[in-house]
């Protein structure tokens, strides 16, 4: 069961702070200098007594089958990396040198029909089409994630698909190939990519706030870090881009109740059986294994940059702290003119956004971000940065003492 009391986990990453972990429910927040301490090690939110968690005292200890496991999922994913092709169009199939065809039936419409009837054609090519949008989603339901859904080919498109492919028995390529959509719409199992959605009063109510100051000392003064937007909070809601959200609705004025939008039909959970996490540096992926060695899901993440580079090695998850409190402490990094330790309240635009997973490795961890649609395109201060919903689907599933694997 959950901790009710506020949980000291240290987040040196984005921003090189530390975090208090709170219970899922909001907490009033009185703003105040805190003194500067010793930064703790995370501590396990899923245990009712941290010192009693099964990886309190091993947390980095790797059974010589767990390390069998991890070679074999390593030489996985260099087969994977090897096998894609990084500058193919990504819509292109491998097997055609037909022209690249135009016509509006191939490409479809921004509709909810055009979309969810939107059908592959040979040398797609790079760009926006609705071919790409029924693409995504259709990843993302089988926990392939393109991270924010756009519609857009790219390279998230690319490594999304060729996870999928590995998942699928697949050569690994991350081309859509007319076997891969004949797969994809296989798993789809007939359940459409976009459906309408009723904007709702719990929708509109929030709570909002009208804008996030960039200065921490004004963040802390805030009763939350909440989202400044209706189209911000329903892009998270659906995994789509904020604006790819407006673009699909452009007559919307996301603010009525019972007002009527096309949004994703998205999954919200990933698979059973998380045994091994492998964060791998070089392609800005997150892989999910089962306890069977077999690839079960994938996200595209930000690890660590040149100057501040995540950790190498094996560790182990410590737990998992919905809507973590930030601590920031200006003993590890000076932002603005803040020159005391600041308590930054819980929300999906704090800095970890909303979910913070602990790793055995001092300060580090796995998390949100407050810009889902940069996850893979910048850099992180160490840690592995997700998007908040990748990070929550996560966060449900993986339990205490799975083994995290950094690769280059």
């Amino acid at each position: 069961m959950f901790v009710r009391t506020i949980l000291t986990l240290s987040l040196s990453c984005i921003f090189a702070g530390t975090a208090l972990a709170a219970s899922t429910a909001e907490q009033p927040l009185n703003p105040k200098v805190l003194t500067d301490v010793a930064v703790q090690d995370p501590i396990d939110p899923l245990a009712a007594d941290a010192a009693s968690s099964p990886v309190a005292n091993t947390s980095a200890k790797i059974t010589d089958q767990e390390q069998k496991d991890l070679n074999s999922a390593s030489d996985t994913l260099n087969t994977l990396q090897n096998s894609e092709d990084q500058n193919a169009d990504i819509g292109n199939a491998t097997t055609t040198t037909a022209p690249v065809t135009t016509s509006p039936a191939a490409k479809a419409s921004w509709t909810l029909d055009g979309m969810n009837n939107a059908q592959w054609f040979e040398n797609i090519g790079k760009g926006q089409f609705p071919v790409y949008a029924r693409a995504h989603v259709m990843l993302n339901n089988a926990h392939a994630s393109p991270g924010a859904i756009d519609g857009s080919s790219g390279k998230n498109t690319l490594k999304a698909i060729a996870s999928f492919q590995q998942m699928n028995g697949i050569k690994p390529t991350g081309t859509l190939t007319k076997e891969t959509w004949d797969k994809l719409v296989a798993n789809q199992a007939g359940k459409a990519a976009f459906i309408e959605y009723t904007i709702t009063d719990a929708d509109l109510k929030g709570p909002y706030a009208k804008s996030i100051p960039h200065d921490y000392a004004l963040q802390a003064k805030m009763p939350g870090l909440y989202y400044t937007r209706v189209t911000e909070m329903l892009g998270e809601k659906f995994h789509m881009d904020e604006d790819f959200l407006k673009k699909l609705n452009p007559k919307a004025t996301f603010s009525k109740a019972g007002e009527k939008i096309i949004v994703a039909n998205i999954r919200n959970e990933v698979p059973e059986d998380i045994h091994l996490i492998v964060a791998h540096k070089g392609a800005k992926q997150l892989y999910l294994f089962n306890s069977r060695n077999q690839m079960i899901g994938s996200f595209p993440a930000t690890i660590g940059s040149s100057d501040t580079p995540s950790p190498t090695g094996t560790y182990k998850v410590t737990g998992v702290a919905p809507n973590p409190w930030y601590s920031y402490s200006p003993s590890n990094f000076v932002q603005g003119n803040n020159k005391k330790p600041l308590s930054l309240p819980p929300g999906p635009n704090g800095p970890v956004g909303n979910i913070w997973i602990g790793l055995s490795k001092k300060s580090f961890g796995i998390h949100g971000t407050p810009n889902p649609s940069a996850i893979s395109k910048t850099a992180s201060h160490g840690c592995i940065r997700l998007t908040n919903w990748d990070a929550n689907d996560l966060g449900k599933k993986v339990k205490a003492g799975v083994t995290v694997k950094f690769l280059e």
